[in-house]
């Protein structure tokens, strides 16, 4: 599958509007099987009877009320989701907002309201009266009694779940799950081989792309197969999440080859924001958000940003017992496509720098990022991985000194940065600390 191709089908996911559209359009399918079920006889009439026992002024009647319902609770429906939309981009920053109008429960209860009200509308259009040639098509009538039950059903468990998920708690939970479904696909259980043949990139051709906006999608295996047929190398400058400047240097091509341009080109696809697909910095960055939020002087919530530590100290311990990739494709041996991935420090500077920089003020922010660093030491063995989380310790313990107005906070702050000293050099469990001062 192209990568434009996936671009367009995570955009149709990520759009608000594709499955409740689906579901009025079922409902208008809906509509005319019941009535061709009503006019073929499918149903006996011991049934219909049982189904609606009433004449054609009472089918109006019924069916007229439920699509006046229904369309009006569909605006007060939509009312509602504006309004979470609106606490949440103002409280929990924008880029969250996808998290809303993605929400299943969201479109199917829209989709269902909308599909109801469609549905009641053919079939009212079917109702005939007079002496000769009345209709009152009994299964679809029973059909939108259904649907009109299933409304109310659905407008108990909307306000229900719109309430739970304008809650900040759940909105960090659903965002970690994202960060580590992308840890499970984007990380590796067993480290990836090295290739037996190193690239020359001198006298590589630079490779230029007049596009601009973020690399949302790229098809490796595609344009690795194109370097390998070609016999070329391939080095990608950029990566999933990197804003392309017009004009700008994307990839060199060693030695250089026709239609490298148009290879590149065709296998990368652009959009105007950062994407989850192949991203694994996007829901790290989202969890982030909530924190710096929360630590800005008008909101001031520092158990926010506790909370959102203690997802990220749970993705770093989920991913001591895996590897990240090289970001080298290697055809019959040979790499012929190197492109630049996310490593653990790379990984590390997103989930921390941020937080630490707008805290460092926070005693209780401060500290219980350096007892989440401790949590994370004790399952990390990497000596590699351990040197960065011991510059996120010093970095911490540095604001720290220079941010705590308080002395005894700073005390606080030391014991707990030796006690990760104690972890990271000797591999011991950490003793529980007191809590933190908030």
């Amino acid at each position: 599958m192209g990568a434009r191709l996936r671009k367009l089908l995570d955009d149709l996911r990520r759009t608000f509007w594709v499955l409740p559209a689906l579901l009025v359009l079922a409902g208008l399918l809906g509509a005319e099987g019941a009535i061709h079920a009503d006019t073929a006889g499918w149903a006996p009439d011991w049934l219909k009877e049982r189904l609606y026992s009433g004449g054609e002024t009472g089918a109006r009647t019924l069916l007229g009320a439920i699509a006046s319902s229904t369309i009006g609770v569909t605006g007060t429906l939509f009312s509602i989701t504006i309004a979470a939309l609106t606490l949440a981009s103002s409280q929990m920053g924008p880029r969250l907002l996808d998290n809303f109008t993605r929400d299943r429960g969201n479109q199917v209860t829209l989709g269902v309201f909308l599909g109801s009200f469609a549905y009641s509308l053919v079939v009212l259009r079917q109702v005939r009266g007079g002496e000769d040639n009345v209709f009152v098509p009994q299964v679809a009538l029973a059909g939108a009694m259904v649907l009109a039950l299933l409304c109310v059903a659905l407008l108990v468990y909307f306000v229900q779940h719109m309430a739970s998920r304008i809650n900040i708690d759940t909105v960090i939970e659903l965002v970690r799950r994202d960060l580590f479904n992308a840890l499970d696909s984007l990380t590796k259980e067993a480290p990836d081989a090295p290739p037996r043949q190193e690239a020359d990139w001198s006298g590589a051709d630079q490779i230029r792309d007049d596009r601009h906006g973020y690399l949302q999608q790229l098809d490796e295996d595609v344009l690795a197969d194109w370097a390998c047929e070609k016999e070329v190398c391939i080095r990608l400058l950029v990566r999933h999440g990197d804003f392309l400047m017009p004009g700008g240097v994307v990839a060199l091509v060693s030695p250089p080859a026709e239609g490298a341009a148009e290879a590149i080109n065709r296998a990368m696809a652009l959009g105007g924001r950062r994407s989850a697909a192949g991203d694994l910095e996007y829901s790290v960055r989202q969890l982030v958000e909530v924190a710096v939020r929360a630590l800005s002087p008008g909101v001031n919530d520092p158990m926010t940003a506790m909370t959102v530590l203690d997802q990220l100290g749970a993705a770093l311990c989920q991913v001591s017992r895996r590897h990240f990739p090289t970001g080298v494709s290697v055809r019959d041996g040979r790499a012929v496509l190197v492109r630049p991935v996310t490593d653990y420090d790379g990984l590390t500077d997103a989930m921390f720098d941020m937080i630490r920089q707008n805290g460092a003020s926070s005693p209780a922010v401060l500290i219980r990022m350096m007892e989440v660093l401790t949590l994370v030491a004790e399952q990390e063995r990497d000596r590699s991985r351990l040197k960065a989380l011991r510059r996120h310790a010093d970095l911490a313990l540095s604001d720290g000194r220079r941010g705590f107005a308080n002395s005894a906070d700073v005390r606080d702050l030391s014991q707990r940065y030796r006690r990760f000293r104690n972890v990271a050099e000797s591999g011991g469990p950490a003793r529980r600390a007191t809590p933190a001062r908030i």
